[in-house]
């Protein structure tokens, strides 16, 4: 295992040394990158006499090995790690600046990322600060936020590091989960899906697909390998991921059924149209004097598809609702032979949004209420319960 060590420019910079120690009494290699405003607090020198490797301080450096550096230790870390994170480093992730080796490697990396702040009591509650950390917390990053204590500033409140055994252990519990679906095979669907009229019109719907790319990028960081099959969004695919793209209903058919039987898990988090016009016009319909009736039929259910012929596979599907939440995603569970449905109330506003409030109810009638909980908890949710119906099934057909 491999983990990114980034330490930026504060006066707890030295207890990154602590980390790094720890982790490789735990049998973790660590990659230490050390900003330039670091170096005022900590060495090279030290981290490479402790490491015995060498420590990454700069992007433009000539050496014998001529592989693109910021590409290859983000791709070679199954963790990039934050020990401790300033203020200005929360503020280049957040807004995607690489104008240094640490936020570069950032960018390029597909990996989980655990951020440990620390910074003065003031800094750490700025409005500005309070965006930048919300705004990454809905990336699915894991925030090991600062406790209340003495400061080096003087000053006494929020802001000091948070304890290294502590942030070691989220660190080994996140590697440990980056292995849990290796070997899984996992398909899931995005984004809506559009109907042509014309060549100009087409109906659709408000999904956003957020829901769909968090989950395939949580399965990849898991280790899983994924599928996505993704409608038409404005989104980028999780890197690692293998991305479909369709435009309508019979597309993402086309697409998931092609790829069914050899899914593990199928995660169905499209919004899939109902209906689709019953004829499509080669040439723009022209606006008349009276007003237009324009016949619908049916779309292809794939989920009553899927469930119909599911055998080995976990099948999740959502039930977005604005009534009877939970009666009516209890019977489309039942309906389309689903082992879990995500139940949302479109009436919260969950299109389009980081966060959402769910209901998760399972075949086995346990049920998991998430408040306000972003897109990448929901999905790490949904497939640690994938993951516990996957493992019953294996034990009950292993005792046969």
């Amino acid at each position: 295992m491999r983990v990114a060590l980034g330490i930026t420019g504060c006066i707890a910079a030295y207890k990154a040394i602590e980390v790094m120690r720890s982790l490789q009494k735990a049998g973790v290699s660590v990659q230490v990158i050390l900003t330039r405003a670091a170096q005022r607090f900590v060495t090279p020198l030290t981290f490479e006499a402790l490491s015995s490797q060498s420590v990454i301080t700069e992007m433009f450096r000539r050496e014998e090995n001529l592989k693109i550096r910021h590409i290859s230790i983000a791709q070679e870390s199954q963790l990039l790690a934050v020990v401790p994170a300033t203020a200005n480093i929360l503020g280049k992730f957040a807004h995607g600046i690489a104008d240094d080796i640490l936020s570069t490697i950032y960018l390029s990396s597909p990996a989980p990322v655990l951020i440990a702040p620390a910074m003065n009591v003031v800094m750490w509650n700025h409005p500005a600060v309070r965006t930048n950390v919300e705004t990454l917390k809905a990336r699915g990053h894991i925030f090991v936020d600062p406790e209340e204590g003495d400061l080096a500033c003087g000053m006494k409140g929020e802001g000091k590091l948070a304890p290294v055994d502590t942030i070691v252990a989220r660190i080994l519990e996140l590697l440990d989960c980056s292995q849990q679906l290796r070997g899984v095979k996992v398909l899931v669907t995005a984004g809506p899906t559009v109907e042509d009229l014309d060549p100009v019109r087409f109906i659709s719907n408000r999904s956003s697909g957020k829901m769909g790319y968090a989950v395939a990028q949580v399965a990849h960081q898991r280790g899983a390998e994924v599928v996505l099959v993704s409608g038409p969004t404005t989104l980028t695919p999780p890197a690692g991921v293998e991305t479909v793209f369709v435009r309508s209903a019979t597309e993402m058919k086309d697409a998931v059924l092609r790829r069914f039987e050899e899914a593990d898990v199928v995660v169905k988090a499209a919004a899939v149209g109902d209906y689709r016009p019953a004829e499509y016009s080669s040439t723009k319909i022209k606006k008349g004097e009276s007003g237009w009736s324009l016949p619908l039929v049916p779309t292809y259910d794939i989920l009553e598809h899927l469930g119909k012929g599911k055998r080995r596979q976990v099948l999740v599907g959502f039930a977005a609702e604005t009534g009877d939440l939970l009666k009516n995603a209890r019977g489309k569970l039942e309906r389309k032979n689903l082992d879990l449905v995500v139940a949302n109330d479109i009436g919260s506003g969950v299109f389009g949004a980081d966060a959402a409030t769910v209901c998760i109810l399972t075949s086995e009638g346990e049920q998991v209420t998430l408040r306000d909980a972003s897109k990448a908890t929901i999905a790490g949710r949904i497939l640690d319960l994938a993951q516990e119906i996957a493992a019953h099934r294996k034990e009950q057909h292993s005792s046969l």
